[in-house]
């Protein structure tokens, strides 16, 4: 069976449409590119769908390579049955493969094959089959050297019948169904660590069943269980599981029916409980870190898509009290012209002089936005700006610095501003955020943006490949200006990489902007297959061809201007008329290798060449106040989305510590994720509905407003 017969009933999408994708995906093409200009060849499948598939595809590979290697392993033993084989080329899952090979899997010393070693085989195999209702006769002829009395060769027996049982695969599907039905996660305190652990209180002596835990408890309890404060267990009913083991196994009476109970209720104790608890320990965990990855990656989908306020002169401020407000200038392509320090508040508060300083700095670069960092004197300093008299129209920005200080001290910053000291390069990187947020926060590991729920404790290598999805998605689907990205935007365009992100950097730098999409292919290493892969996500503003400061592919440039010939006009004619894209009659132009959906495309672009699909940044002011002493209940107030989880959502309503507007407080209605409410950076309308001073928590809602 093909892979893609394999993974489609598991995605319920045909296996020819499966089947193109992956066939592209072998050939080179990324998840973005298929997206968008292979949507005749996938039946218009989307990023989501794709990727679902590239992650099928590379499952099932990893699993036909460990199938290979069992046989190899079994056959070499010479174990190898023709039933064994089929049963293993049958097996659909890794935990169907591993039980069947768990009987050959090479072992380190056991106490089954000590007692093998000592000759106890013949005693167990008899004792199982429990046709004997006394087996101490027939126990003593095994006694030797090494066997001194009849209990250590009925132990040894009973040892073997346990490893027997813990690999039977019947008997191993009953534990899980077990698990999977009954099993209850529990956590303990540690003893003696009360005091350390008081931020794990809840979890002091908590169970409940592990089907129902969400996500972000059982991350929690992992957490304290890592950090020595809590113990923490899976399991079943251990009663239940046992006696249904002994349904399974128990066919006789007397002494040898006996001593199969005691091996069995040993097996499940000392084997097969700890294995699959193993199992289900590491399951939850998958599935737990899945939840928060997408969680996570959803955040930052949405932080990375924030409105921009595109290319203004900006005035960049990280606010501070002691160490002063650090100020840069950034002109309209981001580029420092000038830094400098102002002491507006406690305790040198050098009013009148931050004063004149900023409203000379502003109209002498003709500042358009002012964005300020909403860290330590984050809100004194929006109040103090607000009181300033600039001679002409300035908006002010609170931008959300987190990851600011890790960009700060990294080797990008470090490429960018080598002279410059901190300070400098975090202000810089939050006046570049209000420019344009995708552009300046690809630079910052993801981790450190701050919109994550336990991203230190989920598997590092899924989330780096689900976070680097989405910054590459998000890059793609908003387009990048070929003639002013950084070296670490061009990083994450379909088809390049940071060796020709590079070379397309040092090109510019050697030949000036580029005029045209197909001088690309004059870039160092960037041949045919990059070009097909990136130049659709690549804008030139002001270029020759007009069409290059859209997403039409070049390959259907052709098309576009044939379009143009039939109608008598040039094609910047058709973007600038409506009435002439509305005699386009699409049909016309369908082919094998173009179908309507690449054609409606074209025509959208047509209509919008170089737009920004991420709309526009607004200016946000918060209400009358500064700290938790200054919340009551049933206070209304104005507030930003800073993070989202899978529990609720926090709101900056321009205090220290943000509110949290619970799942069940976020709307008249039953609502299954925050992100079906809000988003991230969304400006909301909450109330106060409690305030807890001792442990710093502000709860909000959204009911009614």
């Amino acid at each position: 069976m093909t892979y893609s017969d394999r993974i489609a009933p598991l995605l319920s999408i045909s296996s020819r449409r499966i089947q193109s994708v992956i066939e592209l995906l072998e050939g080179g093409a990324t998840v973005p590119f298929i997206a968008r200009y292979r949507k005749e060849a996938t039946g218009e499948l989307d990023e989501v769908q794709i990727g679902q598939i590239q992650d099928w595809l590379k499952k099932l590979q990893e699993l036909d390579k460990r199938r290979e290697s069992i046989l190899a392993s079994i056959e070499e033993q010479g174990k190898l049955t023709p039933e064994l084989r089929k049963a293993i080329d049958a097996a659909s899952t890794m935990t169907e493969l591993e039980d069947l090979y768990l009987p050959y899997r090479p072992k380190r010393k056991t106490r089954a094959s000590m007692a093998i070693e000592k000759g106890l085989e013949p005693l167990a195999k008899r004792i199982f089959s429990q046709k004997d209702r006394e087996v101490s006769t027939f126990a003593a002829s095994f006694l030797t050297d090494q066997v001194s009395s009849v209990e250590e060769a009925l132990q040894g027996a009973r040892d073997i019948i346990a490893e027997w049982v813990s690999e039977d695969i019947k008997a191993r599907d009953k534990v899980r169904r077990h698990f999977t039905k009954n099993a209850v996660v529990a956590a303990k305190l540690v003893k003696g660590k009360e005091a350390e652990a008081s931020k794990y209180r809840d979890y002091f002596d908590w169970s409940e069943p592990l089907k129902n835990c969400p996500s972000h408890r059982l991350l929690a309890m992992r957490r304290g269980e890592e950090e020595g404060f809590l113990r923490v267990g899976i399991a079943p009913d251990e009663e239940l599981a046992t006696r249904d083991l002994e349904d399974l196994f128990l066919t006789g009476s007397g002494e040898s029916a006996q001593e199969v109970r005691t091996a069995v209720r040993d097996s499940y104790k000392r084997l097969l409980q700890p294995g699959i608890e193993t199992e289900f320990r590491n399951a939850s965990k998958e599935k737990a870190d899945a939840e928060a990855i997408q969680v996570f990656a959803e955040n930052l989908r949405q932080l990375l898509l924030s409105a921009p306020i595109g290319e203004k002169r900006v005035m960049g401020i990280d606010p501070g009290f002691r160490t002063g407000c650090k100020v840069v200038i950034l002109d309209a392509s981001g580029n420092l012209l000038k830094n400098t320090a102002v002491y507006p508040h406690e305790p040198q508060r050098r009013v009148l002089e931050s004063q004149a300083e900023l409203e000379d700095l502003v109209e002498r670069y003709q500042i358009e936005a002012i964005a300020v960092g909403n860290g330590t004197a984050g809100r004194e300093t929006m109040d103090f700006l607000r009181q300033l008299r600039f001679n002409r129209s300035v908006d002010i920005y609170q931008v959300n610095e987190a990851g600011a200080s890790i960009y700060s001290a990294s080797e990008v910053a470090r490429e960018e501003f080598p002279t410059e000291d901190l300070t400098v390069r975090g202000a810089v990187s939050i006046g570049r955020r209000l420019m344009d947020p995708l552009a300046e926060l690809v630079k910052i590991d993801p981790k450190s943006i701050g919109v994550g729920q336990y991203q230190y404790d989920v598997n590092q290598t899924n989330l780096k490949a689900s976070l680097d999805r989405t910054v590459e998605s998000c890059v793609n689907a908003v387009g990048i200006n070929l003639n002013t990205a950084s070296k670490h935007l061009l990083t994450y365009v379909s088809g390049l990489g940071p060796t020709l992100a590079q070379n397309i950097v040092h090109f510019r730098s050697e030949n000036g902007p580029f005029k045209r999409r197909v001088d690309l292919k004059k870039v160092a290493r960037l041949g045919d297959k990059a070009f097909e892969q990136c130049a659709g996500f690549l804008r030139i503003r002001d270029a020759e061809n007009p069409l290059d400061n859209t997403a039409v592919h070049p390959e259907r440039y052709d098309l576009v201007h044939q379009m143009a010939k039939d109608l008598g006009c040039t094609v910047q004619d058709l973007i600038k008329s409506n009435e002439l894209r509305l005699k386009i009659d699409l049909k016309r132009y369908v082919s094998k290798e173009v179908g309507l959906p690449t054609l409606q495309d074209i025509l959208k672009e047509l209509e919008k060449p170089g737009l920004d699909p991420r709309g526009a940044a607004k200016p946000f002011e918060y209400g009358n106040v500064r700290s938790m002493e200054d919340l009551s209940e049933g206070m209304i107030l104005p507030g930003i989305v800073t993070n989202i989880t899978a529990f609720g959502a926090f709101v900056d309503i321009g205090i220290k510590d943000s509110g949290l507007v619970h799942l069940s407080q976020m709307a008249d209605r039953f609502v299954k994720t925050p992100s079906e409410v809000v988003s991230l950076n969304q400006q909301v309308t909450v109330r106060v509905i409690e305030v807890d001073l001792q442990r710093k928590r502000v709860a909000l809602s959204m009911k009614g407003l």
